[in-house]
């Protein structure tokens, strides 16, 4: 994982790419964040955004590999 100790404070984006379409589990499969990680992006700090987008990772490979 790449190092963001030098990014300045509020400078991860919002993971959002307007496709918002929720799947059986809540999942949006635009962008693979939950109802409550969306509502909550703009008072999350960026530790908890980084832990958000680790997340939304996973349940894309998740997708993935149900594809397949």
């Amino acid at each position: 994982m790449a190092d963001h100790a030098n990014e300045p404070a509020g400078s991860i984006p919002e993971p959002c790419v307007r496709i918002c379409c929720f799947d059986e589990r809540g999942v949006c499969m635009g962008c693979f964040r939950k109802m409550p990680e969306i509502t909550g992006w703009r008072k999350s700090s960026d530790d908890e955004k980084r832990e958000i987008l680790t997340r939304c990772r996973l349940r894309a490979r998740q997708c993935d590999d149900r594809i397949e």
